[in-house]
């Protein structure tokens, strides 16, 4: 089902920077970000992918 994307592992760090992201645009929803919001979520989406990164190897 493509609505249950959940991943079946994920770091801790990996879902608390998941749930700041949607914190984050859930707030803002229905409006574009400001510079300083986009500048804001750039850095949560970085914070999120290095997070993903420290997961097992999958091989």
């Amino acid at each position: 089902m493509i609505g249950d994307m959940t991943p079946t592992w994920a770091p801790e760090a990996t879902t608390e920077a998941n749930e700041r992201i949607r914190a984050f645009m859930a707030a803002r929803a229905g409006r574009a970000l400001w510079p300083e919001e986009q500048a804001e979520y750039e850095q949560l989406l970085t914070v999120w992918a290095d997070s993903i990164h420290t997961g097992p190897d999958p091989r």
